[in-house]
C-alpha cells in the first residue's frame, strides 16, 4: 500500500513550515517507530559519524538515541525551501542519565519524494553541556507550544 504523507512538494513557505512543524512534534513524541514512518523505506541518513539507511535502521537509531537523551525537546526553524527539499536548522535539549544537560545544534537537509516521504536526511549537529538553569525547552514532555519562542526569537 502507497503511504503519502503531506503536505507534499513542491514545497511553498507556507507548506514548508508545516512540514518542519510535523517533523518536530513527531521527534518530540520521542517515539521512534512513529517517526521512521516518515522515511521512504530505504532512506538514507547521515546523522553525526553515523551512515544508515532504511526506516528499520533509522528506528534503531532513534531507540538508541532516546534511550541516553532523556526529557528530549526540540525546536525546528525553516532555514531555506525549494521544490523537494527543505532546509531545516534546529536546537534541542536532553539529560543523560547522570541528570547532565545538553543543548545540540545542528542543520539538515531534506529531499522528499512525490508521495512527502522523506527519501534522503543529511543531519550536522554539534552539541555541548549546559547548566540546568541554562535550559530554554520547559514545555511538559511532547508537542512544543505553540506560543514558545522560535529559535530565531530566542536569539539560538
Amino acid at each position: 500500500m502507497k503511504m503519502s504523507r503531506p503536505p507534499l512538494p513542491p514545497f511553498n513557505e507556507e507548506t514548508a513550515k508545516q512540514k518542519i512543524r510535523l517533523a518536530e512534534d513527531g521527534w518530540n513524541s520521542r517515539d521512534p517507530q512513529r517517526v521512521a514512518q516518515a522515511y521512504t523505506e530505504d532512506c538514507p541518513w547521515r546523522n553525526r559519524a553515523e551512515f544508515i539507511q532504511g526506516r528499520d535502521q533509522i528506528e534503531a537509531l532513534l531507540t538508541r538515541k532516546w534511550t541516553r537523551e532523556l526529557d528530549y525537546r526540540l525546536v525546528k526553524e525553516l532555514w531555506a525551501y525549494t521544490e523537494n527539499r527543505i532546509a531545516v536548522r534546529f536546537a534541542y535539549e536532553f539529560r543523560d542519565d547522570s541528570g547532565q544537560w545538553h543543548r545540540a545544534y545542528g542543520n539538515e537537509n531534506w529531499e522528499f519524494n512525490a508521495d512527502g516521504l522523506m527519501q534522503r536526511r543529511i543531519a550536522s549537529i554539534n552539541e555541548h553541556v549546559i547548566e540546568e538553569q541554562d535550559r530554554l525547552f520547559h514545555w511538559p514532555l511532547g508537542r512544543r507550544p505553540d506560543d514558545h519562542p522560535s529559535l530565531t526569537e530566542l536569539g539560538l
